[in-house]
């Protein structure tokens, strides 16, 4: 059996500030801009991602068409430099060690994107785990279809329950092995990654091919005729989806000789056990800014039967002078977050306010209260455990239902590889 994820040409700095180089994925702090004003402080004239990459507080901003033509240039400018080493065929073991004092293990290869769809309902062997939001892909579009690198914040998981997989791989590898060992800024923790043998890289596929026996996949989620899901997105599934976007587009210009050859038809990517100890889901909580908050609430309850005595499932309504949790008795999706998602997108076609995706429940809060127009809703955490059986049984979540870890736990942008 072909496993879609394999060793690639991987880009890292020759010689440069580490710290400086590496920021956190472009989707975090979407409402913070102070933020990322304090990255460019600390950044200055070095080189970093954060001149290669565009930050989406930014997305909307009138000049955004130039940001993306800096950004183009600034990555032309390195390669003519002769800035990178590209490491060939190759394969990391990384070892990020959170602020909690955690260690996330992953492995950053390439996934090749004849075998994912973002579709909901889709059997291939890669699949977002949450509803993509189609409109969210032409901007993203525009930043990498003239981009000559890509720099992926994307995180894929494994269902690996006996971490056989990449686990083991930390007994294996030496000093000698080490191709970056620094500190990320910004709360981001330590990471260091090593390059993997051969018979390491051949070790692994092997072990994957067996995770993706179909007769070992439908006894384990006790399903027939669903398809192998090997690889459910964890994060940047956006991302991923305009690597998709622009691969399609791709291949209506080519032979399919040409196009199968294409180094844009793989994406980079990091590879992690949903049962690492250091992966915790956490909701997505929702801010509606710039909206009457008593209205909102008024059509919530015509919505929605909201009680408070622990009928249905749960959610907590954050005003500037109020919190109080209440429950939905009859929702319209299996968990809270989709049935306050499909009531605020039916609210907003006819009432003022913007929705925002808040990563943490103090931000949610702060966010909230420092405006009275402003409307927050804070979730409980969805069980990880449920994560492949629910998208193989009922196709994508919600979007924007769950988030693993911290902000600053997000990937940071650090590896990148040639994709023209």
């Amino acid at each position: 059996m072909k496993i879609p994820f394999k060793s690639g040409n991987i880009l890292l700095p020759k010689q440069t500030d580490m710290t400086k180089w590496s920021v956190v994925a472009c989707d975090q702090y979407t409402s913070e801009p102070e933020y990322w004003n304090s990255v460019r402080d600390i950044v200055g004239d070095f080189p970093s991602t954060l001149k290669l990459t565009l930050p989406e507080i930014y997305l909307e901003e009138p000049n955004v068409e130039e940001r993306i033509k800096g950004i183009n240039k600034n990555m032309e400018e390195l390669l003519d430099k002769d800035f990178f080493q590209e490491y060939e065929d190759s394969m990391f073991y990384i070892r990020r060690t959170q602020a909690d004092g955690k260690v996330r293990e992953g492995l950053i290869g390439v996934v090749d994107l004849e075998d994912y769809s973002y579709e909901v309902g889709s059997q291939t062997m890669i699949r977002a785990t949450e509803k993509t939001v189609i409109e969210r892909i032409p901007p993203r579009v525009k930043i990498r279809e003239n981009a000559p690198i890509e720099f992926p914040h994307i995180m894929i998981l494994i269902d690996d329950e006996k971490r056989d997989i990449i686990e083991p791989l930390s007994s294996i590898v030496s000093d000698s092995d080490i191709v970056y060992d620094f500190d990320l800024m910004k709360n981001g923790g330590h990471i260091k990654g090593y390059k993997l043998n051969k018979a390491t890289i051949d070790d692994i596929n092997n072990k994957l091919e067996a995770l993706a026996e179909p007769e070992y996949f439908n006894k384990k989620y006790g399903v027939q005729d669903k398809g192998v899901l090997l690889f459910a997105m964890g994060d940047g599934n956006h991302s991923l989806a305009t690597a998709k976007a622009c691969y399609e587009s791709l291949k209506r210009t080519m032979s399919e000789e040409e196009y199968l050859s294409h180094p844009a038809r793989y994406a980079l990517v990091e590879l992690v056990n949903l049962h690492s100890e250091a992966l915790e889901f956490e909701a997505i909580n929702r801010v509606a800014f710039d909206t009457d908050p008593n209205e909102l609430i008024a059509e919530l309850n015509k919505f929605y039967s909201i009680n408070t005595d622990g009928n249905g499932e749960e959610v907590t309504i954050v005003t500037q002078d109020k919190e109080e949790t209440v429950y939905i008795a009859n929702p319209k999706s299996n968990i809270a977050v989709g049935s306050i998602q499909m009531f605020l997108d039916e609210y907003l076609k006819t009432h003022s306010g913007k929705i925002d995706y808040i990563h943490g429940d103090d931000v949610t809060r702060d966010l909230t209260r420092s405006n009275n127009n402003n409307i927050g809703f804070i979730f409980k955490p969805m069980k990880k455990e449920e994560l492949f059986k629910t998208v193989i049984l009922d196709g994508a979540l919600p979007r924007k239902t769950f988030s693993m870890g911290h902000s600053y736990d997000k990937r940071y942008y650090l590896e990148g590889r040639k994709i023209k």
